[in-house]
């Protein structure tokens, strides 16, 4: 990335970015079980077929309760990051994935913080996600805003065999 490229980070138009959206998704649920393959000998889901159910419930990820980040570098779509509600207080951050060409450019950093203030605008008190082990530099980047590993929670929709490959973590704004 030059000095004239900078990540723009908005919410997502629709119908508009439905095209993006499938993409990002469809990349991301690839590449994380291609890795849960290889790492840990398991097969999670259906890429495709996740991400047809996700477009179908694509509204939970929708204002008022949720929202559908895309960030773009030179108009080309290279992230996503969704938050979605888990009760009056508690989103939760989904689907969050920057393509490898353009990562360590500050997306993931510019998406999280999107859904952050998202979460906050929404009048949440806490946000909390899931994330397979193996991405330690997601890790990282959670860290760096606050989000603590906790167990994990019940309303997560991750299934039971496959939660020791996973880390949970939650940020509390009251003490963030």
């Amino acid at each position: 990335m030059n000095d004239t490229q900078s990540v723009q980070v908005r919410n997502a138009e629709l119908p508009a970015d439905i095209e993006y959206i499938r993409q990002l998704w469809t990349d991301y649920l690839t590449w994380g079980n291609d890795n849960m393959q290889a790492l840990y000998g398991v097969h999670p889901h259906n890429p495709k077929e996740a991400v047809k159910n996700d477009i179908k419930n694509i509204n939970k990820f929708l204002p008022p309760h949720g929202r559908l980040m895309l960030a773009f570098i030179d108009d080309k779509a290279c992230g996503i990051g969704c938050l979605k509600s888990i009760n009056n207080e508690i989103g939760e951050i989904k689907r969050m994935y920057v393509d490898p060409n353009f990562r360590k450019v500050g997306a993931g950093r510019a998406i999280l913080k999107s859904l952050l203030n998202a979460a906050k605008d929404t009048g949440y008190k806490k946000v909390r996600l899931d994330s397979p082990k193996f991405m330690e530099a997601a890790h990282s980047l959670y860290r760096s805003f606050g989000f603590k590993d906790i167990p994990v929670y019940s309303e997560v929709e991750i299934p039971e065999e496959f939660r020791q490959y996973l880390l949970f973590m939650e940020l509390d704004f009251s003490v963030a």
